[in-house]
């Protein structure tokens, strides 16, 4: 063979490919290279950050997407014909459901804390927590990619309840449309809240998330409602300014509050306080006067704060929170989950303490809406 030739050869296409391979696969180099050590994340990807260094909040499809027309079908027709609707329409988007915006802006928050602290994994994780069974599964994710969302973690359970892979996933809140779920969680020590399909859309922040919460029962215990159920108002007046000064035990949502300030902390550590895209709302019935300093003086023992206090005194909170406009409000009651929604509000029912006993979580209709 001439010289010519066998250079020739040796700079031919698949002479160049050989040698690439042998070289990634380590053959002749006497020291076998790990084939995956150059793999990086796609460049609009943001790599899924560490499960115990996060804050994961576990989302059910029905609270994601609208789903009233699929899960209709479940009921009247059975689930053969629920998974073949869902097979024969996977390349069709499913509508936004009550808890769409909410993530949103969860992941508007993940991309301000990358900006200041890139190799950080304190963000928030999105899960997809559903009893939907795997055959569904390539819908859902045709439709978080139509969105663009950042949801890499899935939980199918095939028809189980997932409440059982809960606390696997390290969560700190669970949002789903089925309240016996819901109950299963917050028995469990899990914060949880039932969502409902809105009546109404309402236009709400880019570049801010926010979140309203009651007090009572919802970042507090129970303990003041029952001594108002048991002995009325007067009493529970005498009875918060007798304790004042003894912190309120914690309510089941106490812990995502925590979570909020721990990430809202980072960003005052840039100093970005006023720019903060976290923000916070107690809307509360008490009265300032008479039963507020308890709640203020609580949330200062837990070394949590709160931006925004509304004691409302009894008012109705439909009417401001149509002015704070949050992307999620939680409370206990469910006839001040239903003011909110006739007014737009994004409401979450969160089914504990003895307020359930006078009224119950009856589920609000539901109607399939019209995507904007």
């Amino acid at each position: 063979m001439s010289d010519n030739k066998a250079e020739k050869q040796e700079n031919s296409p698949k002479a160049k490919s050989v040698s690439s391979e042998q070289s990634s696969t380590g053959q002749g180099l006497g020291k076998m290279k790990d084939p995956y050590a150059n793999l990086v994340p796609p460049k609009n990807k943001p790599r899924t950050p560490k499960p115990h260094c996060a804050i994961t909040i576990a989302v059910s499809s029905r609270c994601l997407f609208n789903m009233v027309k699929e899960r209709k079908i479940y009921q009247e027709e059975g689930l053969e014909r629920y998974v073949k609707y869902q097979q024969e329409h996977e390349n069709e988007p499913l509508l936004k459901g009550p808890a769409f915006q909410f993530v949103k802006a969860l992941e508007n928050v993940n991309g301000r804390l990358r900006e200041l602290y890139p190799d950080s994994d304190e963000i928030f994780d999105i899960v997809l927590m559903t009893n939907n069974h795997a055959q569904v599964g390539v819908r859902l994710i045709n439709s978080i990619n139509h969105y663009e969302l950042l949801i890499e973690r899935f939980c199918m359970t095939g028809g189980n309840s997932p409440i059982g892979y809960l606390t696997a996933y390290l969560t700190n809140l669970y949002l789903s449309a089925d309240s016996e779920k819901v109950q299963e969680a917050i028995e469990a020590g899990i914060a949880a809240a039932t969502m409902f399909q809105t009546k109404k859309n309402q236009e709400l922040s880019d570049d801010q998330l926010r979140v309203a919460f009651d007090g009572d029962a919802v970042l507090f215990s129970d303990e003041s409602e029952q001594i108002v159920k048991a002995h009325g108002l007067d009493t529970f007046f005498e009875h918060e300014q007798k304790y004042e000064n003894k912190p309120l035990a914690q309510g089941p949502l106490k812990g995502f509050l925590e979570a909020l300030g721990k990430l809202q902390r980072k960003f005052y550590a840039k100093d970005l306080r006023l720019s903060c895209p976290i923000r916070t709302y107690l809307v509360t019935a008490r009265s300032a006067a008479s039963s507020g300093a308890r709640v203020l003086k609580t949330l200062r023992s837990w070394g949590l704060e709160i931006d925004e206090a509304l004691f409302l005194a009894g008012a109705p909170k439909g009417p401001l929170l149509e002015k704070i406009r949050p992307h999620i409000f939680f409370d206990d009651q469910m006839f001040h989950i239903k003011g909110a929604q006739e007014l737009g509000t994004i409401a979450a029912h969160v089914p504990y303490g003895i307020g359930q006993k006078y009224n119950k979580s009856t589920p609000i209709a539901e109607t399939p809406t019209k995507q904007k």
